[in-house]
């Protein structure tokens, strides 16, 4: 696992200084370099005296006595017995009869070995490594096997062979709908820990810069406001100002999105699709790693990740990750520290059975800017550099989240499983803080200071659970999930604001005087607001598959949902909504043209609930709406490379519009009326995976198009400001080959098309922003890298709430990224 570390540049100069952690880090490094250049490899062959027992266990011994490390998903060798291993081996000898009749190999990596699939061609791993004594021994026993998650971490692959964003293990060509995955070894070969910089890496999707310093991340136009944490939905987002949602990925194996209508997975989803967290799971050998990061803007950080086996059987493993990140900003005054703290557990109560417990607590704080800069009242941007802080020299924040998993797999035998998971959390924000916004005339004036006071405190609970089977029926194979979950929201928010008139863009005061809560609710102009959110849903939901034919196979599903919103203020203000028993059916075919092939189309229905009123006081009905999709998938080179190209369409109705002719009757304003119709359509397309020897891609394009098809103020413009009609996410790495096999070279783009103001008054420019990396598998434990990020300097706006007065954010500059890995014999 590479987490990058970043050398710091500046258009003018580069700085590097090094903070006591980070150099401890980079310290302990180059002394476990300098160790492997004095004993670098095990001999050739060793002699093993490893007794029969769990395969986890054994595999760890044989990995310590042999002075090699090696990645296990701890799922992949749960109830696994080996008859073990006695007399001398070579490495890879040895493993393969540990591994006889498991279905599993032993593969390379750079850094040491990972578990692999066997290939079809090879029946036992031992069969052409053991002797004729050793070919007699007992083969290993399958037991049980309880999944934890197809984990993509140690695999070294940009694609994965199995997804758990749908309800248990799928590939992809087996999802009839558009799926991407950001697979651990991506994520680290391009540095991202950031849970934005993660999702506007993947086909189609983009994370918008949000008024609070969290992300929203949007898809085919559509705002996807629940995520999944190890399937649990969770909702984000829901604060009374701004958008605050925010994720640290350094805990997370990989991040899965699948895009299209997502009710069945998290009920009144987005018809944008849905984005799934997968944690880390303890491994089944013992492992370490140590990460320095150094980079651009006075960037440093170190991490520590530990796993092991915590009993001689291996059914007891545990994991705690300790991470400290510490940055100023290309933005002047700009800083944070964060500490991402995580533990984790797995316990198999029997050869069926498993049982996982985690906890993770984020800090985060800093002084941070907010909505960015305004603009001309034309739309044209100011003469500043990127670098200006519209702050003052108090502003502050602090966000704190706690989050403990609890999750039970149980499989009855090798056809029917049980699965449950349950996620809390409690999340704390706080900021206090000076803005300079609206629109700048031309002779530069027009610009006031805000001060704003925020304190934001939410609870989050979740719980899901289900049932899956396969089963020989009617004369076809069949498989059903029937399921259920309940996710709650409750939050105590408030914030004060006040303005001041006769800022100065071009001369902003940092030092106005310090402000807090109590001091900007007390100004003449001051406002102050207290709110509480209470959202609860519930679902009940079930699917079945069935195999038609050889070739044809259909999906059928359907979820009855059940939605309460309540909004209140201490004045007695109440806005409440409620849906009850609503039914969300979707159907899927899939033909399998050859082994390697499939064509599919699915249809699904969506519903969103809506809080505005009619002219009656009564809740809008909830927005609905059909989705269609059609596409060819490939998975390919035995699974090392997956390909999809699929078109859709996505009509919604009932959407609130102003209605006008009620005149100001709902409150002194606008009411609204359920007439609005939006249609979202286009194309994507995607490769990733190893496509030739040593070069693993991802690529992926996206066409999209959103309108309004009925709106009295909006018809026939476009409805999602932020989409733009192009995408191409492209990333790629090339271990280089023969006696050059330590290095490896990587290279990728981000390029997008322009997009709009939220006013639709003024173009957001398009950008193409290019990255390089360089690495070096210096020895067996130590690795290098170096990230470039924005190579040739491109200034650029990023996707936001985009206005002429706010919201408007550079990209970051050209910087780099240093990253020191070492992985010690333990």
């Amino acid at each position: 696992m590479y987490a990058q570390v970043v050398a710091l540049t500046s258009p003018n100069t580069l700085r590097t200084r090094l903070r006591p952690l980070a150099l401890a880090a980079l310290l302990l490094a180059s002394a476990g370099m300098h160790a492997q250049a004095v004993a670098q490899t095990a001999p050739a062959t060793a002699s093993y005296n490893i007794p029969t027992g769990p395969l986890a266990g054994a595999l760890n011994r044989y990995a310590q006595q042999a002075g090699v490390s090696i990645v296990i998903d701890a799922a992949k060798v749960q109830g696994l017995t080996t008859a073990g291993l006695q007399g001398s081996y070579a490495i890879d000898d040895g493993f393969a009869v540990l591994l006889r009749g498991s279905g599993y190999a032993i593969g390379k990596t750079a850094t040491g070995y990972v578990l692999v699939a066997a290939p079809a061609s090879v029946p036992t791993a031992a069969a052409t490594a053991a002797s004729a004594a050793e070919r007699t021994m007992p083969s290993i026993t399958i037991v049980g096997q309880a999944e934890q998650g197809a984990t993509t971490e140690g695999s070294g692959s940009y694609t994965a062979r199995k997804l758990t964003i749908g309800k248990g293990e799928q590939s992809m060509k087996d999802i009839p709908q558009s799926v991407s995955v950001l697979t651990r070894q991506r994520l680290d070969d391009q540095g991202i820990t950031d849970l934005r910089e993660a999702v506007n890496n993947v086909t189609g999707v983009v994370g918008v810069h949000g008024v609070g310093p969290g992300v929203v991340i949007t898809a085919r136009g559509f705002q996807i406001d629940q995520w999944q944490y190890d399937g649990v939905p969770i909702d984000r987002n829901t604060y009374a100002l701004g958008n605050w949602g925010q994720e640290n990925m350094v805990i997370y194996d990989r991040l899965e999105v699948l895009r299209g209508a997502s009710g069945m997975l998290v009920g009144t989803g987005s018809p944008g699709g849905s984005v799934s967290l997968v944690r880390k799971r303890p491994l089944a050998t013992r492992a370490i790693t140590l990460t320095g990061r150094a980079g651009s803007w006075d960037h440093y950080g170190a991490q520590v990740d530990i796993s092991s086996p915590l009993n001689a059987e291996g059914t007891l493993r545990g994991r705690a990750i300790v991470d400290e990140d510490d940055s100023h900003s290309f933005i002047d005054q700009v800083w944070s520290k964060n500490r991402t703290l995580y533990a984790a557990l797995d316990y198999d109560l029997g050869p069926a059975t498993t049982v996982g417990l985690a906890a993770s607590h984020v800090k985060a704080h800093g002084r941070p800017t907010f909505i960015g800069l305004p603009r001309y009242a034309d739309g044209g941007e100011l003469p500043l550099p990127r670098s200006t802080f519209t702050g003052a020299d108090w502003n502050r924040s602090l966000v704190e989240q706690s989050t403990v998993y609890l999750d039970l797999e149980h499989h009855f035998n090798t056809q029917w499983s049980l699965k449950a998971s349950a996620l809390g959390t409690n999340e704390s924000t706080s900021s206090t803080h000076q803005r300079t916004a609206f629109e700048i005339k031309p002779d530069g004036s027009g610009a006031r200071y805000g001060d704003f006071s925020t304190d934001f405190d939410n609870r989050k609970r979740g719980i899901d659970a289900f049932v899956r089977g396969k089963f020989d029926g009617l004369g076809i194979a069949q498989e059903i999930v029937v399921g259920a979950s309940y996710v709650s929201f409750t939050s105590n928010d408030r914030y004060a604001r006040a303005w001041e008139m006769g800022a100065d863009i071009f001369n902003i005061k940092h030092n106005r005087p310090w402000q807090d809560f109590d001091t900007i609710a007390a100004r003449p102009m001051g406002v102050t607001s207290y709110s509480t959110y209470d959202m609860r849903q519930k679902g009940l939901y079930a699917t079945w598959n069935g195999q038609l034919t050889s070739n044809l196979k259909v999906l059928l599903g359907g979820r009855f949902s059940w939605y309460d919103f309540l909004y209140a203020t201490p004045d007695g203000y109440r806005d409440a909504t409620r849906t009850t028993a609503k039914f969300t059916p979707s159907v899927g075919l899939i033909h399998a043209l050859t082994p390697q092939w499939s064509v599919y189309a699915s249809y699904a229905d969506v519903f969103q609930p809506q809080t505005n009123h009619d002219v009656a006081g009564r809740t809008l009905k909830p927005i609905t709406g059909s989705s269609y999709e059609g596409g060819i998938k490939g998975e390919l080179l035995d699974g090392k490379v997956n390909t999809s190209l699929a078109v859709f369409r996505y009509d919604h109705k009932d959407r609130a519009v102003t209605d006008y002719a009620a005149g100001f009757a709902c409150d002194g304003w606008y009411c609204s009326r359920a007439s609005g119709k939006v249609r979202s359509q286009g194309l994507e397309a995607e490769v990733s995976g190893e496509v030739a020897r040593g070069l693993q891609l991802s690529a992926g394009y996206a066409y999209t198009t959103t309108t309004y098809l009925d709106d009295p103020d909006n018809k026939g413009q476009v409805f999602s400001t932020w989409t733009p009609k192009h995408m191409l996410r492209l990333w790629s790495s090339y271990t280089l080959p023969g006696n050059w096999d330590k290095f490896s070279v990587g290279a990728g783009t981000s390029l997008q098309s322009h997009t709009v103001d939220t006013e639709r008054t003024f173009k957001v420019a398009g950008f193409s922003i290019w990255n390089a990396r360089l690495g070096w598998q210096a020895t067996p434990q130590v690795a290098l890298s170096l990230n470039v990020n924005n190579l040739f300097d491109k200034r650029y706006i990023i996707p936001s709430y985009n206005t002429t007065g706010s919201n408007n954010y550079y990209g970051d500059p050209r910087n780099v990224q240093f990253t020191l890995k070492y992985t010690p014999k333990w």
